[in-house]
């Protein structure tokens, strides 16, 4: 199916074939009926599609989330990732953080990089490490625990994956130094 994105790990492309999969056998109605359907919906914001979709038919986020992607692909976050890209890195100093971030993970092998809405995402088998854009800085979220290095502090509100133990506050470049590099590294193994 095309409307997959194309920066998921090989699980998501399992979990994403097998909502696809079961669609019609445990909603009674194919992926191409939710389609017709979805596009009768009376909201236009992407939430508030999925609640309706819970509301008036009893689908759940997973599978909304499909459905409206398919229907409405310029909405789905996978859509235009350059400019979600764009939008939530406008700031040039944080962007310059990201850079330096995407040089440190770049020769992990079997890397998946994904842009999201709100957070630029790292996987190999699972997420490993995210990056928001943050007043003064970029804060990055790392799947090792806080006490592997004073410098980090429990996640606070993120809204990226649970699997992200810790939260890093960088404020430059230069922050993303041999120490950083080396906790990227320790999260990656452990994907």
């Amino acid at each position: 199916m095309s409307d997959k994105p194309n920066s998921m790990t090989a699980r998501q492309e399992k979990w994403f074939a097998s909502i696809l999969e079961s669609m019609e056998r445990e909603t009674g109605k194919t992926l191409d009926e939710w389609v017709a359907i979805a596009k009768t919906c009376p909201e236009t914001k992407p939430g508030k599609r999925k609640a309706w979709f819970k509301e008036t038919h009893g689908i759940g986020t997973n599978r909304a989330s499909v459905i409206l992607g398919k229907a409405f692909p310029e909405a789905a976050h996978w859509a235009e990732p350059d400019n979600l890209r764009d939008t939530l890195w406008a700031d040039a100093g944080a962007r310059k953080v990201l850079e330096a971030i995407e040089a440190a993970v770049a020769p992990f092998p079997g890397l998946v990089a994904a842009q999201r809405k709100g957070f630029t995402a790292w996987s190999k088998a699972f997420q490993f490490a995210s990056a928001r854009p943050a007043k003064g800085g970029v804060r990055l979220g790392l799947a090792v625990d806080p006490a592997a290095d004073p410098r980090l502090q429990p996640p606070k509100n993120e809204g990226w994956s649970e699997r992200l133990k810790s939260v890093l506050v960088l404020n430059a470049p230069a922050d993303v130094d041999a120490g950083v590099k080396g906790l990227l590294k320790q999260a990656f193994e452990r994907s």
